[in-house]
C-alpha cells in the first residue's frame, strides 16, 4: 500500500524564509545543493538555526539532528523525498556539509474549495483567490495555510461569525509525487451593524457626530464600515482618542451594536516652521488653531508667512457642514504683500468658500470673495484695483501614499470671474486647469508628468492685477529660469500675461529606499499668444524622502537665452502630486 500522510492542522508548519543576520559569521553548518534552490536554502538555514562553538565530533552527534531539520523544511517547500548525505571537514572551526538532492516536488493534483451557505451567493465574499494552490502547482504548505487563513478572514471580515470549515484536509501521497487539498467552509448567517451610541464626556453635539456614521443601522456587517467611520472620527481634528466596540458576541438576533468613545484633544494648537526655496529663500511660516470652539465643532485659525519677497497675514472661520469630514463652509480674510521681480503689490481679501465632495470623488469648491490690491508695474504709476469674484473649483486627488506616493494622480480646474456690474472694475474671467502624473515601475523607475494651463478673458487687461495675471519659472513651474520670471515685458519690465502654458517630464531613478536621482525637462511660459514661443529648461537632481516630506535639489539649464535662461539651482520640498 502506497503510504499517504493526512495532515489536519497545519500550524506545524512554519514558513521561514528570512536569512538571519547571525548566519554568517560562525556559522559551523554547510548546504551544497545540486541544482540552483535558493529558497529552499534559506529556508532550511532558517530551520537549522545557528550552529557555533562545535567541535568535529560534537558536529557528527549534530548531523542526525540536522537532517531532520533539513527534511522539515523541505517538506514544507513541496520536497518530500530528498537525498542528504553530509560530511565532517576538520578544521577551525570544524564544518558539518549537507549534500542535498531535494528529488522532485509534489505537484497538486485535486483541489476542491467550496463556500457553501449564504455567503456562496455573496459578491463581496467570493471568488476565493487559489492560483498560488492550483492543479500542477508544486505545494506549498504556507500556501495552502494562507488560503485557509483568506477564507476565515474574510468571514469574520463580512460578519459571518458562525462560520466553520466542514472539511479542511491536505491529503499528500509523497510516492506518487501528489497532494490533495479539500476546503469546505460553511458561512453560517451573516450579522449586521447595529445603531451607533457615543458614550458620554465628549463634549459634542450629538447631531454633529451622527454626521460621521456613513452606514445606516441595519445593514450587513462590514468590518470597513467600522475602520472608517474610526479613521473619519480620528482624522477630524477633534478627539485625541477614539475606541469603537463593537463586539458580535453582543448581538442580539445577528445584530451587532457600535458603541463610540471620545476623548476630546486640546482645544488649540500652535505650529511653527522654517523652510526654505529658491524661488522665495528662507520663509518662516506660523499658525494658531482652535480646533473647536463650541460643541457643534466650528474652528478658527491664524496663519502668517514672512520672507523676502512675500509677508502676509490671514484668518479663517470654518463650520462642518453634512458629512463633516468632506463638507464644510470657511470664512477667510487676509493681508498679503509682495515685491517679486518687477512687481509690488499689496492685497486685502474678504470671502467664502463652500467645500463639498461629490459621489464620484471629486471635491467641489464655490467660493466667493472680495479683493482690494493696490500694485505697480516697473516703472509704471501705482494704479488700484477692486474686484469682487464668484468661483468654483474642482480638483481630484488619488494616490497610493499621501507623503510620498508611488503612483497618482491629481486634476484640478479652477475658475473666477467678476463684472463691472456686480462690484468688479473689469470684466475678468479667469480659467486655470492643472493635471499631474506619477507612475512607478519595478519599484525603482518612477515616471512623473506636469501639464498647466491658464488664461484670462478681459476688456481691460491694464485692470487686471498681478494676483490674477500670469508669470512663469521657477521651482514648481519651468526650471533653468528666475521665479515668476517669464512673462510678457514692457520697457524692460515683467508684465504678467494672459495665457499660462507649462509641461514637465521627470525621470527619477531609486537607487536606494530614501535616495532618488532625477532628469527632468520643463517646457513653458507666461505669453499674451498661445501661439507666443515657449522656453524650454533641463537639467538634473537628487531626491531625499525626508520624515517630513520629499526634499528636492536640482541644477537646471534654461536653453533660451532670450527669456534670460542659464544655470540655476533650485530646492524645494512637499509632496509631488
Amino acid at each position: 500500500m502506497t503510504p499517504k500522510v493526512i495532515l489536519k492542522r497545519h500550524g506545524f508548519w512554519p514558513l521561514l524564509l528570512l536569512l538571519l543576520p547571525g548566519l554568517l559569521a560562525a556559522q559551523q553548518v554547510q548546504l551544497e545543493f545540486e541544482g540552483r534552490f535558493p529558497e529552499l536554502r534559506d529556508n532550511a538555514m532558517a530551520f537549522i538555526g545557528t550552529v557555533e562553538g562545535r567541535s568535529a565530533d560534537n558536529l557528527r552527534r549534530y548531523a542526525r539532528t540536522a537532517v531532520k531539520r533539513t527534511e522539515e523544511a523541505l517538506r514544507a517547500l513541496g520536497y518530500y523525498r530528498p537525498d542528504i548525505r553530509w560530511r565532517v571537514e576538520e578544521g577551525d572551526p570544524a564544518l558539518l556539509v549537507l549534500i542535498i538532492d531535494p528529488g522532485d516536488p509534489v505537484r497538486i493534483r485535486n483541489l476542491d474549495v467550496r463556500v457553501e451557505g449564504p455567503a456562496a451567493s455573496d459578491r463581496d465574499f467570493l471568488p476565493i483567490d487559489t492560483r498560488r494552490i492550483a492543479p500542477g502547482s508544486v505545494l506549498n504548505h504556507g500556501y495552502y495555510d494562507s488560503a485557509r487563513q483568506s477564507i476565515q478572514n474574510r468571514a469574520l471580515r463580512l460578519g459571518y461569525f458562525d462560520g466553520r470549515f466542514l472539511a479542511r484536509r491536505l491529503t499528500v501521497d509523497p510516492n506518487e509525487g501528489v497532494a490533495d487539498i479539500e476546503l469546505v467552509y460553511e458561512s453560517g448567517e451573516r450579522y449586521f451593524l447595529g445603531e451607533v451610541t457615543f458614550e458620554e464626556g465628549h463634549g459634542f453635539e450629538l447631531q454633529l457626530l451622527e454626521r460621521f456614521v456613513r452606514f445606516e443601522a441595519g445593514v450587513p456587517y462590514h468590518a470597513d464600515h467600522v475602520a472608517r467611520l474610526n479613521s473619519d472620527l480620528s482624522n477630524s481634528g477633534y478627539f485625541s482618542q477614539v475606541i469603537i466596540d463593537a463586539p458580535h458576541t453582543d448581538a442580539v438576533d445577528r445584530v451587532v451594536p457600535v458603541r463610540v468613545e471620545l476623548r476630546q484633544r486640546d482645544p488649540r494648537s500652535v505650529a511653527m516652521g522654517i523652510g526654505f526655496s529658491t524661488d522665495v529663500g528662507p520663509r518662516l511660516r506660523t499658525s494658531w488653531t482652535e480646533h473647536w470652539i463650541n460643541e457643534r465643532g466650528h474652528r478658527r485659525g491664524l496663519e502668517t508667512e514672512l520672507s523676502e519677497p512675500r509677508q502676509s497675514l490671514s484668518g479663517w472661520y470654518e463650520l462642518p457642514l453634512d458629512p463633516p469630514m468632506t463638507d464644510a463652509l470657511r470664512l477667510t480674510s487676509g493681508y498679503q504683500r509682495e515685491q517679486i521681480e518687477d512687481v509690488e503689490s499689496e492685497r486685502l481679501t474678504l470671502g467664502q468658500q463652500w467645500r463639498h465632495q461629490m459621489d464620484s470623488g471629486w471635491m467641489r469648491v464655490l467660493s466667493m470673495r472680495w479683493e482690494g490690491e493696490r500694485f505697480r508695474i516697473g516703472d509704471q504709476p501705482s494704479q488700484k484695483s477692486s474686484l469682487l469674484l464668484p468661483g468654483i473649483g474642482f480638483s481630484k486627488l488619488q494616490a497610493d501614499s499621501p507623503m510620498d506616493p508611488s503612483r497618482g494622480f491629481r486634476l484640478q480646474l479652477d475658475v473666477v470671474g467678476g463684472h463691472r456690474a456686480a462690484l468688479s472694475e473689469a470684466d475678468i474671467l479667469q480659467v486655470v486647469g492643472v493635471a499631474r502624473g506619477l507612475y512607478t515601475l519595478a519599484d525603482r523607475h518612477r515616471f512623473l508628468a506636469r501639464a498647466q494651463v491658464g488664461g484670462i478673458a478681459t476688456n481691460r487687461f491694464s485692470k487686471v492685477p498681478p494676483s490674477l495675471r500670469f508669470f512663469a519659472g521657477g521651482d514648481q513651474s519651468v526650471r533653468g529660469y528666475g521665479y515668476e520670471t517669464l512673462s510678457p515685458r514692457e520697457d524692460g519690465a515683467s508684465v504678467g500675461g494672459r495665457f499660462l502654458l507649462a509641461s514637465s517630464a521627470e525621470y527619477q531613478y531609486s537607487f536606494s529606499r530614501s535616495w532618488r536621482l532625477a532628469a527632468f525637462v520643463d517646457h513653458g511660459n507666461a505669453v499674451n499668444d498661445p501661439l507666443d514661443p515657449l522656453a524650454t529648461g533641463v537639467g538634473g537632481g537628487i531626491r531625499w524622502v525626508s520624515p517630513v516630506g520629499p526634499l528636492r535639489l536640482d541644477i537646471a539649464k534654461g536653453l533660451d537665452d532670450q527669456f534670460g535662461g542659464g544655470w540655476r539651482l533650485h530646492f524645494s520640498m512637499g509632496p509631488e502630486l
